[in-house]
C-alpha cells in the first residue's frame, strides 16, 4: 500500500531527477542547434577502416597508431572481442580486430594476439567467419577469392519490369553491394607483409574454398555460383564491361557532396574500395571527399580511435526535443526552437533510391544523419513529425507545410503486401535474397515491421493527422497479426520484444484504444511479466536467435524506459494497469541516475541486423528515461 508519505516522497524525488536531465541535455546541445552522441559498435567497424586506409596508403595522415590501445581494450579475458556487450565474444568480430592488430605492426607471437589466436582457432578459425570478414581478407591475400560468393554485375543492367533489380536489396545492402560488384569482379590483392595462416583451425593446407551445401533448395545458389566463377575463368560474362561501367557511374552519383555514401560505413568502404579496384588516385577530389567522410565518423581521443558505423544527429536531436517538451519545457523555448529549425533545414526535397520503386510519393522526409539525401527512412521522419509538431516555430506555416508534405510521403511507402511500413524501401520483402551465399546477415532485405509500423500510426494519433482510412486499417490489421502469442511484438530496430511491444502499445493507446483493449492489456501483462527483481526491465541480443531470452537479461535504462513509456502510454488508454510494476520501475530509474543528471548502461539496445550486428546508443539512456519520467508524471497530475 502506498502511503501518503511514501507518494509525496516520489513525487519530489520524481521532479528533481527530471530537473538534473533536462539540465544535462541542455548542456548537451550544439551551437548550430541539433543533439548528437555516439553511435556505438563493435570494433570490426574500426579495424575495416584500418584495413581501408592501409590498401589506399592513407594511414600515415590518420592517428591509426591509437587503434591498437582501442582495441586492445575491447578484448576481453576469454581473448576475443565481442559481437554486443556480454555476448561471450564473436569470430568474425574477433578476426577482424586480430586482423587490424597485425596490420598496425603487432607481432603474432604478442601474447595478446596469441590469446586472441586461441579463441579463433577454437571457434573454428577463418574458415568458419562471415562472408564479409572473408571478403576484408581476400583484399589483403589472407584469404583465397576463389571462396567468396560471386555475384553478376549484369544485374546493373535488368530492367525495371524485371523480377529482380538492384532496388529488391535493402537500402544498405544495395549501397553496400553495388560497389563490390566491381571489387569482385577485379579480385584485387593489395598485400600488407602479414600472413594469418595460424587462424586457420584446419590448417592453410587444407582449406576448402567452397560453400558447404545446406541440403534444401537454397544449394541451387551455390551451383549457380559455380557456374558463375566457370564463367568467370572462361572470360564469357555478358555485358562485362557496360555493367562494370553502370556500377561505376552508379556509386559516383550516389556520393554526397560532404563525401558520404548511404551514410553508413559499410557503404562508404566498399565505395572506396571499388574506387580503389578501378585505379583512381588518392588525390582524386571523390576519393579525397570519400576517405574525409570516413574521417568523419572517427572519435579520437588522448589514446584511442574509434569509428562509429553510422551517425545520428537528427535521431537524436528530434528525441531530445520529444523528451524536454513532454518534461514541461515550453513549446517556444529557445534551445526547443533552434532545434527545430535545424531540423527543418534538414528536411530532404529531393528523390532518393525509395522512388524507383514509389512512383506517387513526392520528397519530404528526413534521414538519420547529417546528409543522406538518397535514403531517408520512416522512423527517422515519423520522430521529427512528433518533434515539430510539439514546437511552437517562427514560422509555423513553414513548419506545418513541412510536416504535411513528410505525411504525404509516407503514405506512399505503406507496403502493399501486409499493409506495415519497412524503414526505407516500399515493398521490400524478396526473402529468398537471404538465402545467397553472400547473404550470411540475412540482412537483404527490409520489410514491414512492427516497430516501424507502430511509429507511424503513433505519430498520426498524437499530432492529429491523417491518412486514408483503408491505409490505416490495413496498418491495424498488419499490427494485430503480429502480435505474439504472449502478449508481445518483435522489435526489429531495438532490443528487442521489449523496444517492439513498448511501441505498438504507445500507437495503440493513441490511435485505436476502444477498439484493440485486448491487444493492448495482453501487451501490458507481458510486460508486467517481464520485470526483473530490481525494478528494471532488460533483455539480451541473445532473443533475437532464441526467444526464450526474450524476457531475461540484466536491467538497462533504455529498456526500463521504453517499457514504462509502453504500459504508461496503455495505462492512460485502459480504466486500469499495473500501477505497482510502473511505481517500481520509476523507482529503479531514479536510483539510477548520477549526480550530473546522466544515466549509464554498458549493454547494447539498439539493433543493426538482427543476430549479427547491434548498436549502442549512447543517448538512449538519456532521453527515454527522461520521457518515462514525465508521463508518469503527467499521470500523477
Amino acid at each position: 500500500m502506498q502511503t501518503p508519505d511514501r507518494t509525496r516522497y516520489l513525487n519530489k524525488a520524481v521532479k528533481e531527477t527530471i530537473s538534473r536531465s533536462q539540465n544535462y541535455l541542455l548542456s548537451q546541445q550544439y551551437p548550430e542547434g541539433y543533439w548528437w552522441a555516439e553511435l556505438e559498435a563493435n570494433v570490426s567497424i574500426t579495424a575495416e577502416v584500418v584495413l581501408l586506409h592501409k590498401i589506399w596508403g592513407s594511414s600515415e595522415s590518420r592517428p591509426l597508431d591509437k587503434v591498437e590501445p582501442y582495441l586492445r581494450s575491447q578484448q576481453r579475458e576469454h581473448g576475443g572481442w565481442e559481437l554486443f556487450y556480454g555476448d561471450g565474444g564473436d569470430l568474425s568480430t574477433s578476426v577482424e580486430a586480430y586482423m587490424a592488430l597485425r596490420l598496425l605492426g603487432v607481432s603474432s607471437g604478442d601474447p595478446a594476439l596469441k590469446k586472441a589466436g586461441n579463441f579463433i582457432v577454437q571457434r573454428g578459425g577463418i574458415s568458419k567467419s562471415r562472408v564479409f570478414t572473408k571478403i576484408h581478407l581476400a583484399l589483403i591475400g589472407c584469404y583465397d577469392w576463389s571462396g567468396i560468393p560471386s555475384i553478376p554485375p549484369g544485374i546493373m543492367l535488368l530492367p525495371d519490369w524485371f523480377p529482380f533489380t538492384i532496388y529488391e536489396m535493402s537500402s544498405w545492402a544495395r549501397s553496400s553491394t553495388v560497389p563490390l560488384l566491381i571489387v569482385f569482379d577485379k579480385k584485387p590483392i593489395y598485400p600488407q607483409g602479414i600472413s594469418l595462416d595460424e587462424l586457420y583451425s584446419e590448417g592453410i593446407e587444407n582449406v576448402r574454398y567452397q560453400f558447404p551445401l545446406k541440403g534444401d533448395w537454397s544449394d541451387i545458389f551455390i551451383g549457380l555460383d559455380h557456374l558463375f566463377k566457370l564463367s568467370e575463368q572462361m572470360n564469357l560474362i555478358a555485358w562485362r564491361a557496360e555493367s562494370l561501367a553502370a556500377a561505376e557511374k552508379w556509386v559516383i552519383e550516389r556520393q554526397e557532396a560532404t563525401g558520404d555514401w548511404g551514410g553508413i560505413i559499410p557503404a562508404m568502404l566498399n565505395s572506396l574500395l571499388a574506387l580503389k579496384a578501378l585505379n583512381y588516385d588518392l588525390a582524386d577530389p571523390v576519393v579525397y571527399r570519400g576517405l574525409k567522410a570516413v574521417d568523419n565518423f572517427a572519435i579520437e581521443t588522448d589514446n584511442s580511435y574509434r569509428v562509429q558505423p553510422c551517425i545520428s544527429p537528427v535521431w537524436d536531436t528530434a528525441w531530445v526535443i520529444r523528451a524536454l517538451k513532454e518534461s514541461g519545457l515550453e513549446s517556444d523555448h529557445p534551445a526547443l526552437v533552434q532545434g527545430g529549425e535545424w531540423l527543418l533545414t534538414k528536411q530532404i526535397l529531393s528523390y532518393g533510391d525509395w522512388s524507383v520503386k514509389n512512383k506517387q510519393g513526392q520528397p519530404g522526409a528526413w534521414a538519420f544523419e547529417f546528409e543522406n539525401r538518397f535514403y531517408p527512412d520512416l522512423d527517422d521522419s515519423a520522430v521529427v513529425v512528433m518533434a515539430l509538431s510539439g514546437l511552437k516555430l517562427p514560422n509555423e506555416a513553414l513548419k506545418n507545410a513541412a510536416i504535411k508534405r513528410c505525411v504525404e510521403w509516407i503514405a506512399t511507402m505503406q507496403c502493399s503486401q501486409d499493409g506495415g511500413w519497412g524503414a526505407f524501401d516500399l515493398d521490400n520483402h524478396q526473402n529468398w535474397l537471404n538465402s545467397l551465399p553472400y547473404a550470411d546477415l540475412k540482412a537483404m532485405i527490409d520489410p514491414n515491421t512492427s516497430d516501424v509500423t507502430a511509429r507511424i500510426l503513433e505519430m498520426l494519433g498524437s499530432c492529429s493527422l491523417t491518412m486514408s482510412p483503408l491505409r490505416l486499417e490495413k496498418a491495424l490489421r498488419y499490427l494485430e497479426r503480429e502480435q505474439e502469442p504472449d502478449g508481445s511484438w518483435f522489435g526489429r530496430w531495438g532490443v528487442n520484444y521489449i523496444y517492439g511491444t513498448s511501441g505498438v502499445l504507445s500507437a495503440l493507446a493513441v490511435f485505436a484504444p476502444k477498439t484493440h483493449q485486448d491487444y493492448l492489456l495482453r501487451g501490458v501483462a507481458w510486460l508486467v511479466s517481464c520485470q526483473n527483481r530490481d525494478g528494471g526491465w532488460g533483455e539480451t541480443c541473445h532473443s533475437y536467435k532464441d526467444p526464450q531470452y526474450k524476457n531475461l537479461g540484466n536491467s538497462t535504462i533504455s529498456q526500463t524506459a521504453w517499457a514504462l513509456i509502453g504500459l504508461l502510454d496503455a495505462g492512460n488508454a485502459l480504466e486500469s494497469y499495473a500501477q505497482t510494476a510502473i511505481k517500481r520501475g520509476i523507482d529503479y530509474l531514479i536510483s539510477q541516475q548520477l549526480l550530473d543528471g546522466t544515466w549509464d548502461e554498458a549493454e547494447f539496445t539498439g539493433t543493426g541486423f538482427p543476430s549479427h550486428f547491434y548498436l549502442k546508443y549512447h543517448f538512449y539512456q538519456q532521453y527515454f528515461p527522461l520521457i518515462a519520467l514525465s508521463r508518469y508524471e503527467k499521470f500523477l497530475g
